[in-house]
């Protein structure tokens, strides 16, 4: 049985959501705002089988299980010390027959899942790019921020041998690289079918945006309304409190 306790270098933190709780380290990668966005953003229904690409501590297929997305999920990570919390975070909160945990490099990941396995795929990859980026001294956050010479087609055809027929496919990636990301999905048979970007505030440029693919589709891309995250007085906006599951203002 996996050894449940936590660490003296990790905290466990309450999701505010459904009771869900997350591993995470007091020091190293910690999740943000981007994987909550994601997973509001991601329409996986009830009865999908899907994959999360670089799972980190599991915080993806959690956040997906609370919103009542997926009926069953597979985290892939490839750095063993996180792939370990991430299997800790499901059985510490009694979800290891919902989601699985696989210490796995996603560009290979039809050896494991095999082709033609997958309703979904999310996937909140590595922003920080070879040569572009300073890395960082602390390497589980390294690998989890940067990519490697190849950029992210590995994954995104990893994702297409995975995915059946029509396929999805969600990721979140900077607004200023969104055109380089959907160059790179369509090259992997990956067609961009929808995008949502997302305002730091009304004043201020797109700083992320959402995208959804599908698996040999016809190209035809839909603009989504955008998201602004705070209002003029650094509040959350009502579109940000509903997604973060909070009571609305009066």
């Amino acid at each position: 049985m996996t050894d449940t306790a936590v660490r003296p270098d990790e905290t466990l933190e309450t999701l505010q959501l459904g009771g869900l709780m997350v591993l995470q380290k007091r020091h190293g990668f910690r999740f943000g705002m981007d994987a909550v966005l994601l997973s509001d953003f991601a329409d996986i229904s009830p009865d999908m089988v899907y994959g999360d690409f670089g799972t980190g501590t599991g915080i993806l297929p959690l956040l997906l299980h609370g919103r009542g997305k997926g009926r069953h999920g597979l985290g892939l990570e490839i750095q063993p010390e996180y792939a370990d919390m991430a299997r800790r975070t499901m059985q510490l909160n009694g979800l290891t027959e919902k989601i699985e945990i696989l210490e796995a490099d996603v560009r290979t990941a039809w050896e494991i899942l095999g082709e033609r396995s997958l309703d979904a795929v999310v996937c909140n990859p590595p922003y920080g790019t070879a040569g572009r980026t300073m890395l960082c001294a602390d390497t589980g956050v390294s690998t989890a921020r940067h990519q490697d010479a190849d950029g992210l087609v590995p994954w995104f055809r990893s994702a297409h041998r995975v995915l059946r027929g029509k396929g999805r496919f969600w990721m979140i990636y900077p607004a200023a690289k969104m055109l380089e990301a959907m160059d790179q999905l369509n090259e992997a048979h990956l067609t961009p079918k929808r995008f949502r970007l997302v305002y730091p505030d009304e004043s201020r440029p797109a700083s992320l945006a959402l995208i959804e693919a599908m698996k040999d589709g016809r190209p035809f891309l839909e603009p989504c309304p955008p998201l602004i995250v705070n209002r003029p007085d650094g509040s959350y906006t009502a579109e940000m409190r509903r997604i973060y599951h909070m009571e609305d203002e009066p």
